[in-house]
């Protein structure tokens, strides 16, 4: 990277304003990570169906541990898929990885609307229940990433924030709609035909959403062929023969690290507050399971109102105020709103969530384009993906484990609070650190 690159791109962005991204654009950013999340969501939703469906049924606790050992297993692959679709991202375009990817999701997601149970084929059914996880789990590692940069790439310098924020909204909506649609179907049917058969409706209604995408992201493609998209869409760039793994590490490494600080407590904070949070009241509270989720699914909703509207704040103010506002709330107000939690009132316990709601959306809302602004063209993809993909695995996928050995072996109901405030302050301190890039050019 020579001086002058560094130079420039300390610059502000004092081109003309370019068109505004269109709706078709927005959208194929934003629906892969709905599909995605649609996806996990469902699994989640059903993980009692799939243990009686691909695990012997001598023991049922073993079964379900099985089911959602198979869930935790694709984290793993997360990091993987953020190395490949990053390379594939930097090296042949953006919307190239963001068609592969919904690709993969959509066929893996179909799969597994279709697989023969344990009762048909045996071992061999969970096996590749493992398989199709696995690869569903390679291409979620660099689909919100990739659709992150794709959109703020996609977007005038002054919208930056409020475009590159549908991606996390993308997933938020997923997530919303995953559930939605194994709920509507366990409610529509009886338990004996959700079991037999019904558990497989939510998968094969994803190849509508999947198709879909592929549509859109295969016009975006097309546009991009005719000189249509906006400035920054192309990968930058090079020197030949290197692979941007290396030239991450080399060029970006500390900011690699900066940003997997700061994505510490999007992990954490979303796989603790909105997944672990509907068991913690019911253990501690004493609330019925239905209405914790539905605390729960009010105060999502609330994110995925809140978020862009931070992000376009973001555009009028920085990123860093924003961003910082919403974790130093969480560092200061995660003890007394978790006490609301604590308390076994189910009006105090829905006020202390969506506290919660809002400094997560405060902290979130601006994240995609804070991290897209992070990283240099010929670096972003892989770079971004790996830093996420990293502290999502390390982060988001202990934070339930650890909120549940605090409460339940240590008997220490505020340990979650305390363990929230220590991984916001991680990231506050990254925040704090981190350059404002609002407004400078991206390519």
């Amino acid at each position: 990277m020579s001086v002058t690159s560094l130079e420039d791109a300390a610059y502000p962005d004092t081109r003309p304003p370019l068109r505004r991204t269109a709706p078709s654009t927005l959208a194929a950013g934003a629906l892969g990570n709905a599909l995605e999340w649609y996806d996990f969501a469902a699994y989640g939703f059903l993980a009692a169906i799939f243990a009686k469906n691909f695990f012997p049924e001598s023991d049922a606790f073993v079964g379900l541990i099985s089911a959602f050992g198979i869930f935790a297993a694709s984290f793993l692959m997360r990091p993987i898929g953020g190395v490949v679709f990053g390379h594939i991202g930097d090296r042949l375009g953006r919307r190239q990885a963001l068609f592969v990817s919904a690709f993969m999701m959509t066929g893996s997601t179909v799969a597994i609307g279709l697989l023969p149970t344990y009762a048909s084929i045996g071992a061999l059914a969970p096996v590749l229940l493992l398989l199709l996880r696995l690869l569903q789990g390679l291409s979620i590692g660099g689909e919100y990433t990739t659709s992150a940069i794709f959109l703020a790439e996609s977007a005038t310098p002054r919208r930056r924030g409020l475009i590159a924020s549908f991606a996390g909204c993308g997933a938020s909506g997923g997530t919303l709609l995953g559930s939605l649609v194994g709920a509507v179907t366990a409610m529509a049917m009886s338990t004996d035909d959700l079991i037999a058969w019904g558990w497989r409706i939510p998968f094969l209604l994803g190849i509508l959403l999947g198709g879909f995408t592929l549509y859109l992201r295969g016009s975006a493609a097309e546009d991009e062929a005719a000189g249509k998209m906006p400035h920054g869409a192309k990968p930058a760039n090079r020197p030949k023969g290197e692979l941007p793994l290396i030239l991450a590490f080399r060029s970006d490494g500390p900011d690699m690290l900066r940003a997997a600080a700061l994505n510490l407590t999007l992990g954490a904070g979303f796989y603790l507050l909105f997944v672990y949070l509907t068991t913690y009241m019911q253990q501690v509270d004493g609330l019925t399971a239905r209405l914790s989720l539905q605390i729960n699914t009010i105060s999502m909703i609330v994110v995925l109102v809140l978020a862009p509207v931070f992000a376009a704040l973001s555009d009028k103010i920085g990123r860093k105020p924003v961003v910082c506002t919403g974790l130093t709330g969480l560092v200061l107000f995660s003890w007394p709103l978790f006490r609301l939690l604590d308390s076994g009132d189910a009006e105090q316990a829905f006020l202390g969530q969506l506290g919660f709601a809002v400094l997560v959306a405060c902290y979130a809302g601006p994240i995609p384009c804070v991290l897209a602004e992070m990283f240099r063209p010929a670096t972003r993809c892989t770079a971004f993906s790996l830093s996420y993909n990293l502290a999502i695995g390390l982060a988001g996928g202990t934070a339930p484990m650890v909120a549940v050995y605090l409460v339940n072996r240590e008997q220490y109901d505020m340990g979650p609070a305390v363990y929230l405030i220590v991984i916001a302050a991680i990231s506050l301190l990254a925040a704090v650190t981190m350059k404002e890039r609002r407004g400078v050019a991206l390519d």
